[in-house]
C-alpha cells in the first residue's frame, strides 16, 4: 500500500508562492475512485475467505472480517452523526499492553463501539481495542457471536490479563449496566466502578491504565423511564423509555445526533507498586477511586466547555 503524503497546517514556508503542479491526466484517469477501492477490497476479502486465508485467535478474533466489514458501515456514524473529536491519543501507546477504562452512558453501549472505532481509524498505530464485555452481550444470539468476531471476551480477570500480557490493548466500562442504564436526570455522575477488578488486573500485569471520558453519549437517547416488568419477562437489564421510543416504534430507536468528545488521558503507571501489589485491597480501592475521579473531573471540564448538546 502507497504510503500517504501529510501536509502540514502550519508549514514554515505557508504563505509563499508555491511552484503549480500540474496533475498527470493519464494517472487521475486510472487512480480508483473511493467505491472502486472499496469493491476491490470486499473481492479481495471474499476471496480471502473462500481460501480460508483469514486467522481467528484464541478468543475469536477475526480480524480480516473486523476491518472489512464489521468496522466500515461505523464510519458515517463515527463522522458524520456524532462527529466525533478525540483528544490525547498521544497517551494510548502504540504497542504494548494496556487498559483504556471509560464511563458508560447512552441505554445503548455505542460509547464503547465509538471508543473502538476510534483508536483503530485515529490512532497512528491503528490499534484494535480488545473490548470486556458482560455475559448478556455472549449470551445473547448473533450478537454474542459478532463480539466475539469482533475481539470482545468476558469481563473478567483472567481474559483480561491474558490480553493485557500479550500485548493487547483492552477497553473497560466499569459502571456496566448501571452507567448505560442510569435515568437521563443523573446523566455524566459516574456510577460506582465495582470491586476494582480492573485495577487488580492492570497490577498483576504491570500495565497502564488510560481513563477516558466520553462526552456526547449521554443523549442519544434520553432515558426518562423504565419498564421493569417487560424488563424482567424479557431477561433485560432494563428496558429504556425515551422521548421517542418505544412511541415511534423503530423510528424511536434511531440516536439523536449528539456531538461527541472523547478524551484520553495520562497513563496512569501500575509497574512500580510491585509483585504482589493486587493483593492490596487498600491499594486497589485507592487506584479505582483515582481512575473514577480523573474521568469524571474530565468529564465536568469538557462539560463546560460544550456550548451546545448537538453543536459542540
Amino acid at each position: 500500500m502507497a504510503e500517504a503524503r501529510v501536509i502540514p497546517l502550519h508549514a514554515p514556508d505557508r504563505g509563499r508562492p508555491r511552484p503549480e503542479v500540474v496533475a498527470d491526466p493519464v494517472e487521475a484517469e486510472q487512480a480508483p475512485t473511493g467505491w472502486e477501492q472499496r469493491l476491490t477490497d470486499l473481492l479481495s476479502f471474499a476471496r480471502r475467505r473462500l481460501q480460508g486465508d483469514y486467522e481467528v485467535d484464541e478468543f475469536g478474533f477475526d480480524r480480516d472480517l473486523t476491518d472489512n466489514v464489521l468496522m466500515p458501515p461505523l464510519k458515517p456514524l463515527y463522522e458524520k452523526w456524532f462527529r466525533v473529536e478525540t483528544i490525547g491519543l498521544h497517551n494510548v501507546p502504540a504497542e504494548g499492553g494496556a487498559l483504556i477504562v471509560a464511563n458508560h452512558s447512552g441505554t445503548l453501549p455505542l460509547d464503547a463501539t465509538m471508543t473502538a472505532y476510534a483508536v483503530r481509524a485515529d490512532h497512528p498505530a491503528r490499534r484494535h481495542l480488545r473490548m470486556l464485555g458482560a455475559d448478556l452481550v455472549f449470551k445473547t444470539p448473533v450478537l454474542g457471536a459478532l463480539a466475539r468476531k469482533s475481539g470482545q471476551t468476558l469481563a473478567c480477570n483472567p481474559d483480561a490479563e491474558r490480553l493485557l500480557r500479550s500485548g493487547e490493548l483492552v477497553g473497560v466500562w466499569p459502571e456496566g449496566f448501571k452507567g448505560i442504564g442510569k435515568p437521563f436526570k443523573d446523566r455524566y455522575k459516574l456510577q460506582r466502578f465495582g470491586r476494582g477488578g480492573f485495577v487488580s488486573a492492570a497490577l498483576n500485569t504491570g500495565a497502564p491504565i488510560i481513563p477516558c471520558s466520553i462526552v456526547g453519549a449521554e443523549e442519544i437517547y434520553p432515558m426518562i423511564g423504565d419498564l421493569k416488568a417487560l424488563a424482567r419477562l424479557l431477561g433485560f437489564p432494563y428496558f429504556p423509555v425515551t422521548p421517542f421510543f418505544p412511541l415511534l416504534g423503530p423510528l424511536g430507536a434511531i440516536p439523536l445526533p449528539s456531538k461527541w468528545y472523547i478524551e484520553f488521558g495520562e497513563p496512569i503507571r501500575t509497574d512500580v507498586y510491585g509483585e504482589h501489589a493486587a493483593d492490596d485491597p487498600m491499594l486497589v480501592f485507592n487506584l479505582t477511586d483515582q481512575v473514577r475521579e480523573t474521568i469524571q473531573q474530565t468529564l465536568y471540564r469538557l462539560l463546560t466547555q460544550r456550548r451546545n448538546v448537538f453543536l459542540g
